[in-house]
């Protein structure tokens, strides 16, 4: 970019100092001769100076009749001497300096002579830096003392407008002109990357027949006298588009969105304009204004010939007086100018057709998946937002935009429309050209299907995206899982929205700029069937819409991006009255069929052929439809390979996506808060279960010092009490010295005897001391507790106050044997059982029971149930668990597998929670 920019301070200074030259030669030549003249005394000689100058005089002295002779012959010596003086300066280095300037700025068909390139097709891509100038002809400064020709040439594409003035004599070479500039940008890119306008207010057809054949592959389009604003709202709607997409991160034009990202995919589009000489009316003039004032930032070329027009924008002229005469802004007024001839008629429609044949050809293969990805990956920012192409239109990307002006996308299309399909293009288009630090992934699936899981390691596959940070698959029954995707987006964002703050900025692209070593990835979270979060009309639905709100309104300058992805969206009751939310999701994405996705009256979806998509970054509204062709990307050898690829490259240190899999329950081995567990932990902590969270956090309960540090397990389901009382037990046991713990387990009811032996085995193995009873044995086993409990109590010397848990299975199984009295002290098991709950925790003896309903829970305390500090409830309903959450309305159905978990101390309300698997910690297997 540099050396293009100091290319052109050469060009404009070689051109600004011949301009000045010859003004300043011819002007002080002729100052001279006005000195002279001024002394004369015959009126008739200064009259014919005036008129004639000083080229006249040279060429015919004789003219002048009674001169005299000496004072003519001094002025004229002294005129002359002094425009060679000044002359000197250019015509020694000029015309070799302007030729070597040209030869630079306009490189290959934009300066080169048509017949060494004429029938060839370009190659240039649209992010390579277009030419400066491109040559028009030859020209010379006639009253030079040598005047060597140069070559001539004019700044366009990005650069400038051209607008040409002629007369009827040269209308021709009006043409001709036009022709051959449009020849050599044709040519110099490669074909469909430059798209031409025609429009003639006195004829339909019959301008530039040259180039007709272009119209066959639609890269000329004639556009009809009668209508030009049509042509000029068509151009309008082109400016409007590529700010929504292309430039909407902050870049002002298309050449510096090039210059600071190496991307440009948009074609230029040059629209001619030949006129009569008569003003357009008012409308179609600010029409034309608005599309100059802004079309050179968008891609767009004018060239207007004899069409007069004003505006606030760069413009060059070229004014034609004869065929051989022409005069241009670039080289003054001074200096003639020789068009190039136009090459033969049939050589310009050959050249014409290999163009638009090789158009075709390329519009007509079919595009892959790999046509997606580019050569180098990870080579784009995403400071000012994300863009990647999804699929093709016809050849060409058609490209997906996320950032501060089409923050979120909403994407619609009945079942077997193709929408994950689109999303591993989008996905997959994104990644490659994003790293894992501009870019990061949170994918999630509500319907029962593993489509994300490609993204996580596997068993024949080990490879991961390092994009991305959580996969949620399966997650139908798991609603609170969407919720808590939404509450550590609402945390993210205002974590950015804090350190903006004290940036002093307010988006995402400002605070990047001032915090370089920060890292400030974009956020791209992805949730297909998202309706399923809203299914019901509970606490649920109701905290996720003010989430989403929340999220959709401010998520944009925060660089938060959503995705939603569903079937249909009309039913959502959540939503109702709420419009304001799908008012941020301007990016809409229809697949075949779709319906509610796009705007009321945009119908384009309903026609569409398999594979294929409307992207739409205007809301939805029609002139916003791009339909696109969606290559395949799910069979093997598409996103597959390019995963790898992508993983081959991965960060050194990264880590696999967390998996929320809600078919699977999660491994307490594999668990990262249980292998952070250690003997240097302060208070001990209970691991019940799994949150349902992002992060896959633990639900825990600290067994502190104090009144209620008990845990109940309540329901009648096996395998989840044995999972819970298990994985508690684990977990305890890791944060003890061998020997410095004590575990007493009474197994009451049968069908727990070999979850309870196992556990033992693996306590045993971790080297502390452990006592496993029976139901035979419970009514001695609580005296000797209770009679342990009171000598704690006491203070006695050998007391001993190490921790001891108490873990007792099926504990309303032997309420009937509990319940009978000892005759001489009058005190049961029960009562026994009820004191070690209330003044046990503050020894350090902590009952962990499983009761196999809340009534019996309730009939074994008779009493408040303040001394039962935490509870988690498996296959029982939320209103038999009010007065154990302090009161409370619970809202909970019972789901297989699933539990509610509440500490007293710690919770506001309850919270979903997943046993785990203990299988690979009780067999100490990969447990560090």
């Amino acid at each position: 970019m540099r050396k293009r920019n100091e290319r052109r301070s050469s060009i404009e200074s070689a051109f600004d100092h011949l301009r000045s030259t010859v003004a300043g030669a011819l002007g002080a030549a002729e100052n001279e001769l006005d000195r002279v003249r001024v002394s004369f005394a015959e009126q008739e000689f200064a009259k014919r100076i005036a008129t004639t100058g000083l080229a006249a005089v040279e060429r015919d002295p004789d003219s002048i009749e009674d001169t005299p002779s000496l004072a003519f012959d001094s002025a004229l010596r002294e005129a002359r001497a002094e425009r060679e003086r000044l002359f000197t300066g250019w015509t020694g280095d000029g015309p070799d300096q302007l030729t070597e300037l040209v030869a630079a700025a306009a490189p290959g068909t934009a300066g080169r002579p048509m017949h060494e390139w004429l029938g060839t097709t370009g190659t240039a891509e649209l992010n390579s830096p277009p030419p400066q100038l491109w040559r028009i002809g030859t020209g010379h400064v006639p009253e030079s003392p040598d005047p060597r020709p140069f070559p001539v040439a004019m700044p366009m594409l990005d650069e400038s407008h051209l607008r040409i003035t002629s007369s009827s004599q040269t209308t021709e070479a009006r043409e001709a002109l036009v022709q051959n500039l449009l020849l050599r940008m044709l040519s110099h890119y490669k074909p469909g990357l430059v798209r031409v306008h025609v429009w003639d207010v006195a004829q339909l057809t019959g301008t530039l027949p040259g180039l007709y054949p272009l119209t066959n592959a639609e890269l000329l389009t004639a556009h009809d006298p009668t209508r030009l604003g049509e042509m000029l709202e068509e151009l309008s709607d082109h400016i409007r588009r590529i700010h929504t997409n292309a430039l909407n991160g902050g870049h002002i034009s298309l050449r510096s969105l090039a210059e600071q990202t190496g991307q440009r995919d948009e074609p230029w589009r040059v629209a001619v304009l030949f006129g009569d000489g008569e003003p357009l009316r008012e409308e179609r003039q600010q029409q034309l204004q608005r599309v100059a004032r802004n079309g050179l930032a968008c891609g767009i070329q004018l060239i207007v010939a004899d069409l007069p027009m004003t505006v606030n924008s760069s413009v060059e002229s070229v004014r034609l007086l004869d065929a051989d005469d022409v005069r241009t802004s670039m080289t003054g007024p001074e200096t003639a100018v020789r068009l190039d001839e136009a090459p033969p008629r049939d050589q310009v429609t050959k050249a014409c057709t290999a163009i638009a044949q090789e158009f075709i050809t390329h519009r007509a293969r079919v595009r892959t998946f790999d046509d997606l990805v580019p050569e180098q990956i990870w080579t784009q920012r995403s400071a000012s937002g994300l863009q990647a192409p999804v699929g093709f239109h016809e050849g060409e990307p058609s490209k997906v935009t996320l950032g501060d002006a089409s923050p979120h996308t909403l994407i619609g299309g009945p079942s077997g429309s193709g929408k994950t399909n689109l999303l591993y293009s989008m996905l997959g288009g994104m990644a490659a050209r994003y790293s894992p630090d501009e870019l990061e992934l949170y994918l999630l699936d509500f319907k029962e299907g593993v489509s994300f899981a490609q993204f996580t390691p596997g068993r024949r596959d080990p490879t991961w995206l390092p994009h991305a940070q959580l996969v949620g698959v399966n997650v139908n029954a798991d609603r609170e899982f969407g919720l808590a995707l939404l509450r550590f987006l609402s945390t993210e964002m205002r974590r950015r929205a804090d350190a903006a703050k004290e940036h002093e900025v307010t988006k995402l692209e400002e605070l990047r700029a001032e915090d370089p070593d920060g890292r400030w990835p974009r956020i791209v979270a992805v949730i297909d069937e998202f309706q399923y979060l809203f299914a019901e009309r509970d606490t649920v639905s109701t905290q996720a819409t003010s989430l989403l709100e929340d999220v959709a309104r401010r998520g944009r300058s925060q660089g938060i991006h959503l995705v939603l992805a569903s079937q249909d969206v009309s039913g959502i009751e959540a939503f109702w009255g709420k419009p304001a939310i799908f008012e941020q999701f301007i990016l809409r994405i229809a697949l075949p069929k779709a319906r509610r996705v796009l705007a009321e009256q945009n119908d384009a979806a309903l026609e569409l052929p398999r594979w294929h998509a409307v992207v739409n970054h205007e809301s939805g509204v029609k002139h916003g439809n791009d339909v696109a062709r969606i290559p395949d990307a799910t069979a093997k050898g598409t996103f597959d390979v390019l995963q790898r690829r992508l993983w081959e490259q991965r960060p050194e240190g990264s880590a696999p996506p967390r998996l929320f899999d809600g078919s699977l329950l999660p491994s307490l081995a594999a668990l990262a808060d249980f292998r952070a567990l250690s003997t240097a932990a302060g208070t001990p902590a209970a691991l019940l279960g799994q949150v349902i969270d992002v992060d896959g956090t633990a639900a825990e309960v600290r067994l502190a010092r104090s009144p209620g540090r008990n845990i109940a397990v309540l329901g009648s389901v096996r395998v989840d009490a044995t999972s819970v009382l298990g994985a508690a037990a684990l977990s305890l046991a890791r944060q003890h010295e061998p020997g410095s713990a004590r575990f007493t387990a009474l197994g009451l009811v049968e069908e727990v005897e070999p979850d309870v032996r196992q556990l033992v085995q693996a306590l045993l193995g971790d080297g502390h001391a452990v006592q496993s009873y029976g139901f035979g044995d419970v009514d001695k086993t609580v005296e000797e507790l209770a009679a342990e409990l009171d000598k704690r109590a006491s203070g006695a010397e050998d007391s001993d106050h190490t921790p001891h848990y108490v873990l007792i299975y099926g504990v309303d199984a032997a309420h009937s044997l509990l319940e009978r009295k000892d005759p001489a002290t009058l005190t049961s098991g029960l009562d026994r059982l009820r004191k070690l709950l209330k003044q046990g925790p503050e020894q350090r003896m902590h009952v962990l029971g499983w009761w196999r309903s809340p009534q019996r829970l309730k009939n074994t305390l008779m009493g408040p149930v303040d001394e039962i500090g935490a509870w988690i409830a498996f296959d029982v309903h939320g209103q038999e668990l009010s007065s154990f959450a302090a009161g409370q309305l619970v809202n909970w159905s019972p789901r297989e597998r699933r539990g509610l978990f509440f500490d007293r101390s710690v919770h506001s309300q309850p919270e979903v929670v997943l046993p785990f698997d203990l299988s690979a910690a009780l067999s100490q297997e990969d447990v560090q």
